[in-house]
Formats: structure tokens, C-alpha cells, sequence
């Protein structure tokens, strides 16, 4: 059981390894953002695509449809919490007083 977990290192979504490993210490929160919105922005795409493609016929399974959609709106459901996150970790410093 604990094993399988260590399968997950070509995990993309989050891997700081390799933003963090090919980019200067400027623009290293840029380059996440980026990413992560460049990744969420292709799940959108690919379920788009799918549904697209159901209703012209050329897809015939409806459940490759509906988990193409799935992962396209958990990656989304993510992105919304992470930059709630950010949101109540900036209006927490900004509480801070000096």
C-alpha cells in the first residue's frame, strides 16, 4: 500500500521540481502560476473537445466524456480553493500591524 504511492512523481499538476529547476529565483511564483493556469486551461480544452466531439458522433463512449469533464472540473474546483487560500493568507498579513 505504501509503495504505491511513489508511483506518483509524473504527477504534472503542482510538480514544483521542475518549475523551480529551470527557472532564476525572480520569477519562480510567476512561472508556478503560469503553469498551473496553462494546465488547468488544457483540462477545460480537452473536456470541451470531448463533448464536442460526443455530439458529433465521433466519440462513442460517453464515460471517456464524462471523466475527461470530471477532471476538468475538479482541476477547476482546485484552483478556486488554492486562490482562496491566497486570498485569506494576504488579508491575514494585511491584518498585521507594523
Amino acid at each position: 500500500m505504501i509503495n504505491s504511492i511513489y508511483g506518483l512523481n509524473n504527477v504534472s499538476f503542482g510538480n514544483l521540481q521542475r518549475v523551480v529547476g529551470s527557472v532564476d529565483n525572480k520569477n519562480i511564483f510567476s512561472n508556478i502560476l503560469e503553469n498551473s493556469i496553462n494546465t488547468l486551461n488544457e483540462y477545460q480544452r480537452i473536456a470541451d473537445n470531448n463533448v464536442v466531439s460526443f455530439i458529433k458522433g465521433d466519440e462513442n463512449e460517453i464515460h471517456n466524456v464524462m471523466i475527461a469533464m470530471e477532471e476538468a472540473k475538479l482541476t477547476m474546483q482546485t484552483a478556486i480553493e488554492i486562490r482562496n487560500k491566497l486570498v485569506e493568507a494576504y488579508q491575514e498579513l494585511s491584518k498585521v500591524q507594523i
